[in-house]
Order: structure tokens, then sequence, then C-alpha cells
């Protein structure tokens, strides 16, 4: 019997559970589910009875160790700040390990002791980072295969509210962390365009955004993520001219956003200015007032208006989370205004739009993913966050994933049958 341990039982991982929960028999798996919320982490097992729900502090070494050398497979689904923690006690008992986040320093600083040790540490293996570089390599290796030459790249994803539970002035509900929303684009954002490196600030990462049409979907629009640039010689397109990595959202919601920026309503390190503010009213206008922000039309300040009226910004209740900052206030309004109600259903759009010179002829492809969630719990986004890491993880103690060291899915031996086991779940991508 092999044994796979969960650090994390939080939104994204309902789906990963389930899967290796609903496969553990047959596969004859024994799953550890580990999180600080005991309830939590029981409420995910449910009945299954090859599975049991622990609490631990990961941050604690000798919980932590006690875990991982019961396990021949570790998935985190963590703050990335803790999985360098759970990847040195892996090397020490020689357990492969999986993560939805982006490698980070200390972890790739592990790389010649973990392929010495023979394990195979795989990173990105979410969403996006994921399941997007999985379909993007399996389109780029055919068109290479074919003889073409990439010439522009663009992929694009979004985590939405599904079009039958929007019902906001934001067209956006929370499917993700909260604070990774509202600190989104903070860094700015670098990426190829005319065959040159483009750099953008923040104050300009939601103005005049881009847009694209999704089959069967309204318009949406795109800003461009942070590095682009760093991913061009992992997919093996150095002679693009174009190459950009950005995230989907509805126009409305950059219009506003946009303007949210402009305001310092973002702002972590406005204390000082904010301090003797009482009221959200009182907040949003000294900020309002200090920006000074010029709509370029009537109908723009009129549907901001709405967006601002939606999140009650300019009522008289007290600010009751404390002033630390601007952008604390804001997330704890929008984590109530935005939450997802029972009922609803979120939506993962996922689009590639790949030009290519084939025999002196101009070709251009196009690939997309719509995915849409059951309710509040089963989520698309948990969907395609943690299948790929269960399929992953089921794969590699079958060796059927036989690779070693450290990588991101960008290889035919991880893409291909994930990608295959992903169909059969509904997750399949359309060319047109």
């Amino acid at each position: 019997m092999k044994t796979i341990l969960i650090f994390g039982a939080g939104k994204s991982a309902t789906s990963l559970i389930e899967y290796l929960c609903n496969i553990s028999s047959e596969n004859d798996l024994r799953i550890i589910v580990c999180d600080t919320n005991l309830q939590l982490a029981q409420s995910k097992i449910g009945e299954c009875d090859r599975a049991v729900a622990m609490s631990a502090d990961v941050s604690n070494s000798e919980e932590r160790r006690d875990l991982i050398g019961q396990a021949d497979l570790v998935i985190s689904m963590l703050p990335p700040s803790l999985h360098a923690l759970v990847a040195e006690d892996c090397l020490h008992f020689r357990n492969h390990l999986l993560t939805a986040s982006y490698i980070d320093k200390r972890i790739k600083e592990l790389d010649k002791d973990i392929l010495g040790s023979g394990l195979l540490f795989l990173c990105e293996m979410g969403l996006d980072p994921g399941i997007d570089h999985m379909s993007a390599m399996k389109m780029i290796h055919k068109i290479k295969k074919e003889g073409g030459n990439i010439v522009s790249f663009r992929s694009h994803c979004g985590g939405l509210i599904a079009p039958e539970s929007d019902d906001n002035p934001w067209h956006y509900k929370f499917t993700w962390n909260p604070s990774n929303v509202v600190m989104a684009g903070i860094s700015g954002a670098v990426f190829k365009s005319g065959g040159t490196a483009t750099t953008l600030p923040y104050e300009a990462i939601f103005e005049n955004n881009e847009r694209v049409d999704i089959p069967g979907l309204f318009p949406l629009a795109w800003y461009a993520n942070r590095d682009s640039m760093s991913y061009i010689d992992t997919y093996q397109l150095q002679d693009a001219a174009t190459f950009i990595r950005t995230t989907l959202r509805h126009p409305s919601f950059c219009r506003g956003w946009h303007v949210f920026v402009k305001m310092g309503l973002t702002n972590a390190d406005d204390y000082a200015q904010i301090e003797n503010c009482t009221t959200y009213r009182e907040w949003f206008q000294l900020k309002k007032n200090i920006a000074q922000f010029q709509f370029r039309s009537k109908q723009d300040e009129s549907e901001f208006d709405g967006q601002v009226s939606f999140l009650g910004l300019n009522n008289e209740d007290i600010i009751t989370t404390g002033i630390k900052n601007s952008a604390s206030i804001l997330q704890s309004i929008l984590e109530k205004k935005l939450a997802m109600k029972p009922h609803d259903k979120d939506m993962i759009v996922m689009l590639h739009e790949i030009q290519y010179r084939l025999h002196s002829e101009m070709k251009e492809i196009r690939s997309c993913l719509v995915a849409k969630g059951e309710d509040e719990i089963h989520t698309a986004m948990a969907k395609t966050v943690g299948l790929p890491l269960g399929i992953a993880a089921k794969l590699i103690l079958q060796e059927k994933i036989r690779l070693k060291g450290l990588h991101i899915p960008t290889v035919p031996e991880i893409y291909e049958p994930v990608l295959r086991e992903l169909e059969k779940n509904g997750i399949k991508f359309h060319e047109y």
C-alpha cells in the first residue's frame, strides 16, 4: 500500500481529495489529509475508509516530519512560503513532492539533490500554472513537429463567475485567495511584444485592456501577468516576436479596478494617511479627493458609481476591521460583497492564441477551455487546480511517470497522460 500525504484542505484541495479517495481502493492507496483545522480536513474525506484526517502545525519540524515519514508521496497545498520546509523533509525521507505553486528560489537550490535522490519534485501542477503549461506545450510541440515556426504566443486564463451566477456590477466573485486578487498586478508586468521586452507599471496594468472573444461567451478583457519573459526559454519560443501570459476578467472589472489603483485603494503602505478615518465613507472620500481621478466619459463614471454603491463604500458604517492600510480595508469589504453564494457556479476560461508560419504561409490557431463548477464547494477552480495534482500523483506511484529531478509539466511524459485523463473528467480544450 502506498501513502499519499496532503498538506492543506482548503478550497482548492476539495476535488484533489475526492479524486484520490475515489481511486484509493483500486490503486491500494492510503490518504492522509492534514490541516490546521481538523474539522475541515474531516469534512473533505467524508466516508472514505482509506483516508484519515489529521491536524498538525506544519511549521513544527517534529510534527511535520512525523507525517512526511509515513508517506510515499506528498502534495503540498500550503502557502508557497512553506513549500521549502516540506521539500527539505521530502528529500530526507525520499518522498516525491507535488505542488501547484511556482518554483521558488529555495526549492530550486535543491535541484541537484532531488535528482541525485532519484525523486520527482513536480511544481506548477495546478491550473495556472499547470494546465496552461501542459495544453500550450502540446500545441507548441505539434506545430514544431509539422515544421511550423511560431511568431506569436498569447496565453490567457481567468477564474470568473459563470453567467448564470453573475449578479453584481463587478461581474466577479471570489473563488481563490482574496489577497491575491486585491494585490494583482502590483509588481507590474513584463512581456515580449514586437520583438522587444515591454514593461508596464502597476498604474497601467488595468488601463485600456485588450479583449478576446470566447465562443459562446461575452468578450473578456485581459491584463498582463507579472513576468512572461521567464517562460520564453521554458516554452522554447526564443524566436517568437510576441510572448505574453495574461489573466482574464470582465471588461467592467478592469475599468473599475483601474480607478481603485489610481485612487490608492489597493495601497498597503498608507497607514499614516488614513489612520484617522472612522467610517468607510470617510476613508473612500479621502482617497478619492487625494487622487482627483478624471473619468474619460460619463458612462464610465456612472458604471463606477454603481460598483462603488454595490460595495457600500459611501455608507457611514464604522470600519470594524481596524485601520492597517487601504488594501486590507478593501479586501475585508470585497470578501463580504463578492463572496460566492451556496448555489453559485464559478467558471474557468483558458485560451491559447498562436500564430505561426508554415511553408511561407501564416496560420493561426486558438485552443479554448471553458469549465463550470457545481456550487461554492465543488468549484471549477478546485477541479482544475486539484485534478492535475491527483492524476499526476497516481501516475507517479504507478511508475507511468518515471521522470526524476525538479520539473514543471512541459514534457510529453507528463502532459500527455494527464491531459487525457483530464478530458475524461470534463476538462477539455477545443480548437478553432
